[in-house]
């Protein structure tokens, strides 16, 4: 069964891929009540699903008039998602953005799903027993080294 969060993630997913420029507006009040929640629970599904990692763009104003905007990044070819790749990931990296930018290539079909679990025992905390610091570092390089291989594949 699905988890609440599962279900409002789906469910924007659905109404951003209908959408015909890619951007959706929500009031965050009107959708905790479609779903019977809480609004804090919106507040976890967007923050934690619909990050830059992840490839979607979000924009909140509160207030009255308030609204949350959703964009998914559309890139116009595979060194553009390269580049974002790679600028992502910057020198150093915590265990949950990686997480999200092997979520995010695994979403745009640019890697297995075999691909993914290595990369994410590769990275994990598990495997990288360091102080976090040099962790976050050199899981970073490690990510750019694995997603430079990987795009180079297909090219």
């Amino acid at each position: 069964m699905s988890s609440i969060s599962d279900i409002i993630e789906r469910y924007l997913k659905s109404i951003l891929n209908e959408s015909e420029n890619g951007v959706i507006e929500i009031k965050r009040s009107e959708l905790a009540d479609l779903f019977q929640c809480v609004p804090s629970q919106i507040n976890y599904v967007i923050s934690t699903r619909f990050t830059i990692e992840k490839g979607y763009i979000v924009e909140s104003k509160r207030g009255g008039g308030g609204f949350i905007r959703i964009q998914k990044v559309r890139y116009k070819n595979r060194r553009e998602i390269f580049e974002e790749m790679l600028e992502k990931i910057g020198d150093a990296i915590p265990q949950l953005a990686a997480e999200h930018v092997i979520s995010h290539l695994l979403e745009k079909n640019l890697m297995t799903q075999r691909e993914a679990m290595l990369m994410q025992r590769l990275i994990s905390r598990e495997t990288l027993q360091l102080p976090v610091r040099i962790r976050d570092q050199i899981r970073a390089k490690m990510m750019r080294i694995l997603i430079t291989t990987l795009f180079s594949k297909g090219e």
